[in-house]
């Protein structure tokens, strides 16, 4: 690699640390932290934004991509997260009888399943480890893109399928939402009585997680419409 690669992706990486550290930048914001002309600064932002590191919002400022949350997500799973996750998806198990999973963002607006605690139901939701589903219309994709609501919880009944209720709580590291525990139940077998008992208990296990994880106080929860 020539000097002035090795400078270009120097100066890429530094953008992408400022916008993940500051969570959101505009580009004035990141030309002057990165100590870059503001031409420099949008060329090598809009290289990150096509592989996914950072994506810009509807006012034009830049904020962490699905990728470098995807990426962030593995690295924690392979060291910590699916182990620190493992106790509390366990215990929600034994206290509901139904399967556990542990879900991050993937690529192209889709979630993926990283780990399961099956349940012990006869009748009970097949193993999704390693498989994706979209991010719209799905109780995990919707917590991990910050939709969850005040209560902490989202349940979505009949969504991605229409037999399952499905109950998602986010696991949260600095103020970012970087995975989601959901409860997948056959919707002929909860009410809206075990739905708030089951939600309940996800948030406590994401508190525990977080605090494992040695995260700040949980996210802010989106106010529900």
């Amino acid at each position: 690699m020539t000097e002035s690669s090795t400078r270009t992706v120097e100066r890429a990486l530094s953008l992408l640390a400022f916008v993940c550290e500051r969570g959101s930048l505009s580009l004035a914001e990141s030309a002057r932290l990165a100590d870059l002309s503001a031409s420099t600064s949008l060329r090598l932002l809009r290289t990150l934004e096509s592989a996914g590191f950072v994506r810009r919002d509807e006012a034009g400022d830049f904020h962490a991509g699905s990728r470098i949350v995807q990426l962030g997500a593995q690295a924690l799973s392979k060291d910590n997260l699916v182990l620190m996750c493992a106790p509390v998806m366990r215990e929600i198990t034994e206290a509901t009888g139904e399967s556990v999973y542990l879900c991050v963002e993937g690529h192209a607006d889709q979630a993926l399943y990283i780990a399961i605690h099956e349940g012990s139901q006869s009748v009970r939701h097949t193993n999704w480890v390693g498989r994706t589903i979209p991010l719209e219309g799905s109780a995990s994709g919707q917590v991990l893109r910050g939709g969850t609501p005040s209560g902490g919880y989202v349940t979505i009944e009949r969504g991605i399928e229409k037999d399952v209720t499905a109950i998602a709580a986010p696991i949260a590291l600095q103020q970012r939402v970087i995975a989601s525990l959901s409860l997948l139940v056959p919707s002929y077998r909860i009410n809206k009585t075990e739905i708030t008992r089951y939600g309940r208990l996800l948030v406590a296990a994401t508190a525990s997680v977080e605090s494992g994880l040695g995260a700040e106080p949980a996210v802010e929860f989106a106010t529900p419409s």
